[in-house]
């Protein structure tokens, strides 16, 4: 809490000096297009047997075509890259386990063909991260639900596209946020459901991971390239969507306005000239990014991002209640108001009760997810992906999809989680004022209490 109350202080101090500057810069919300209806608990008709087709084979589509064998009630029908070699790398793969795939590659418009197969229910999109809106547009527009890697967009105006689309054409939207179903999330968010915590107040997440080993590994350099032209939280969904889900964020709370704060870019520009041996000169994206949101009943989260320095990965995962706190890193633990407690000692001034380690697997062992049981746990282990997280994430997408519930994760979720891209980068070009969150629900962001699984 002491490093949030510093940076409120900084952020402060920082508005009452720039002379001039708005005091909330407004985002608008367009008026629903006629006849369209929120897609807020969305059920569509249930699929016995998914048809996945899958776009974009790299590091996450190859993993995906391994662990969607493994998912009972569907089967992959369609694959789609620009490069040969990669789809007919996961044709071979999937020979081996039934029937033949439909392969479509080689162009850049390759995955239409894909969006127009009949097989395919579901476009599963893998692509690097300008592709995700076009292929979910053109998906969605030809009757298939899509489900899209993060972060799903990088602009207000494709968050909206993507909005209205999945209102228009009554598809499901879903962002692929696998950290909403890694262990300690789950059980956390159980806790916090169950009023442990009491009240959740305040949350932190962040997506903090040293990529100096991996920026040569995207395809054509693609992701240090949009590091280089883009400023702002750039890959804010892995510490942002669990945090969501334990505020009820458009399920009965809302997020309300932004204000961010970068340092400059010290270390980007040595990896672009790592990689082209050429001086780079105009690096937009900060080293580290932090961010502050406020929500309509005056809850707040702060975010991080850092991909530039060698800190040890954390995602920072805390919930700060009326009455308790969890914390994932860098040590997993959960603190809870200390009833018993009798003497003050001034050499210890913390009156809560921690618990860590065996103490903490106990205390957790109380809440499981209801999602979770032991069979679908130790075949995520088992099959991995993460930990098992990324398993946990596609079973349940395809169990809503069987059963024709409503999925876990909404059109709603994908646009506000990712809009904090384009929100961020608004306020550091002005001076980090705070920028206003569009209302992606229209107005509906209240009639539904609380988060929940469908069964």
């Amino acid at each position: 809490m002491k490093k949030t109350l510093i940076l409120l202080a900084a952020l402060a101090l920082l508005f009452a000096c720039k002379p001039g500057a708005p005091s909330v810069i407004q985002t608008p919300v367009p008026a629903r297009p006629a006849g369209q209806q929120d897609m807020l608990q969305f059920a569509a008709d249930p699929i016995a047997d998914v048809g996945i087709g899958i776009v974009g084979l790299g590091m996450r589509g190859s993993s995906a075509v391994q662990r969607l064998t493994f998912v009972p009630g569907c089967h992959i029908a369609a694959v789609c890259d620009v490069e040969p070699d990669r789809a007919e790398k996961a044709r071979q793969d999937l020979a081996v386990k039934g029937p033949s795939v439909h392969v479509y590659s080689g162009a850049e418009d390759s995955y239409k063909a894909l969006c127009e197969d009949p097989s395919v229910d579901l476009v599963y999109i893998c692509t690097d991260w300008i592709h995700h809106v076009p292929v979910a547009l053109y998906a969605m527009e030809h009757g298939k639900h899509v489900a899209i890697e993060v972060p799903s967009a990088e602009t207000l105006q494709a968050c909206w596209d993507l909005v209205n689309t999945s209102e228009r054409t009554r598809r499901h939207c879903m962002i692929l946020e696998n950290c909403c179903y890694d262990f300690f999330e789950l059980t956390a968010l159980t806790m916090a459901q169950e009023g442990v915590f009491g009240e959740i107040i305040h949350a932190e997440g962040a997506y903090n991971h040293n990529l100096d080993p991996f920026w040569k590994e995207y395809w054509n350099n693609w992701r240090l390239d949009f590091n280089q032209k883009h400023r702002g939280d750039l890959y804010p969904t892995h510490g942002f969507g669990p945090v969501c889900q334990a505020l009820n964020i458009h399920r009965g709370d809302r997020l309300t306005t932004l204000v961010a704060m970068d340092t400059k870019p010290f270390n980007g520009p040595k990896h672009v000239e790592a990689a082209t041996g050429e001086a780079c000169t105009d690096f937009a994206h900060g080293d580290v990014t932090l961010t502050l949101m406020r929500t309509e009943k005056g809850k707040t989260i702060l975010l991080e991002h850092d991909v530039m320095t060698p800190r040890p990965y954390s995602r920072m995962y805390q919930l700060v209640g009326t009455d308790g706190y969890a914390a994932k890193y860098p040590v997993g633990q959960v603190c809870l108001r200390n009833e018993g407690a009798q003497n003050v000692d001034y050499q210890n001034l913390g009156g809560e009760k921690t618990y860590r380690g065996d103490e903490l697997d106990a205390l957790m062992a109380q809440y499981r997810s209801p999602i979770l049981t032991p069979e679908l746990e130790a075949l995520a282990k088992e099959v991995g992906g993460h930990g098992g997280m990324d398993f946990i994430m596609d079973y349940r997408l395809i169990y809503c999809l069987n059963k024709g519930l409503p999925l876990d994760m909404d059109v709603y979720d994908l646009a506000e989680w990712c809009c904090v891209t384009e929100l961020s980068r608004i306020s550091l070009e002005n001076g980090s004022v705070p920028v206003e969150v569009p209302d992606f629900t229209r107005g509906a962001w209240n009639r539904i209490q609380g988060f929940s699984y469908a069964f």
